[in-house]
């Protein structure tokens, strides 16, 4: 219902001095004294409410809407290409719509599968997300992928990648017997310890000589030579191994995105501010 002052429906409210905003969720009008509502975290909440069939806590709300207006504000936002919040949302459906990009391609994950607040978790059989990002959209040394995964990742399990052979070609994130694998866009990828590691990770290139990586809350450079990218596209929960899902994941991700290269720090400050925000909102 909008609101009225006689027959009017006013254009802008004040309270006192300060201006109160009017902003559109799905079909509800939302007045608040604060900053507007970016429109797209607005559009990614209508999309989220849709799905789900009921509206978000309004702390999951203020909790998405910080992170893209955050994101824009360090110039990281226009890098993120292909992104899910796989947390937050009420249900599977809700989760799955892309906060950017191609909406991913579930095989074989359920509603029981999901956790409002850890994310998703594979069955180390048979489940896993196709991202629908292919490893050759962005460019060979223009390249960014990061996760949020709250148990970290298994040994000998791939959170997300995709690996081209003869000649190898990596974009991967992987465990290892102590230590996590990083790639992009490489013959092979490098080690970084430890492997109990948890909540943001991720790899950036932006020269071909070396990546950044981010891990146990630390950004460091290492040297890993370019060669272009496959193809294939870029899997979660598992690896894409030519075409073929492998290395099934068990662990939890609770985030995901794909793009051009930026700054890791940055996105680690924001995407870990969304989780324990939602966290907190969400009872």
């Amino acid at each position: 219902m909008a609101l009225k002052l006689g027959t009017a429906t006013p254009s802008k409210l004040y309270v006192g001095s300060t201006e109160v905003t009017k902003a559109y969720l799905g079909a509800s009008e939302v007045y608040s004294s604060g900053p507007a509502i970016d429109p797209d975290a607005a559009a990614y909440i209508t999309a989220v409410e849709t799905a789900d069939g009921q509206a978000l806590e309004a702390g999951v709300v203020t909790a998405i809407n910080d992170f893209v207006v955050g994101c824009k504000a360090d110039g990281i936002w226009t890098a993120i290409k292909a992104s899910c919040i796989l947390a937050g949302a009420r249900t599977l459906s809700g989760a799955l719509v892309p906060l950017a990009g191609t909406a991913p391609t579930n095989f074989n994950f359920v509603a029981g599968d999901y956790n409002r607040k850890t994310g998703l978790v594979g069955d180390g059989v048979t489940k896993y997300l196709n991202t629908n990002r292919a490893d050759d959209v962005d460019g060979q040394n223009d390249k960014h992928f990061s996760v949020y995964v709250p148990n970290g990742i298994n040994a000998n399990k791939s959170m997300l990648g995709g690996l081209a052979t003869s000649p190898n070609r990596f974009t991967s994130l992987l465990g290892q017997s102590s230590e996590i694998n990083f790639a992009i866009n490489a013959p092979g990828g490098v080690g970084v310890p430890p492997l109990n590691a948890t909540g943001f990770m991720g790899a950036s290139r932006s020269t071909s000589s070396d990546i950044s990586v981010s891990s146990n809350g630390v950004v460091g450079s290492y040297s890993q030579i370019s060669v272009p990218s496959s193809s294939l596209d870029i899997y979660v929960l598992a690896r894409n191994l030519n075409g073929t899902a492998n290395l099934f994941e068990t662990n939890p991700l609770a985030f995901y995105s794909i793009g051009a290269a930026l700054d890791l720090a940055l996105l680690d400050t924001r995407v870990s501010a969304l989780m324990t925000a939602i966290d907190g909102a969400i009872p």
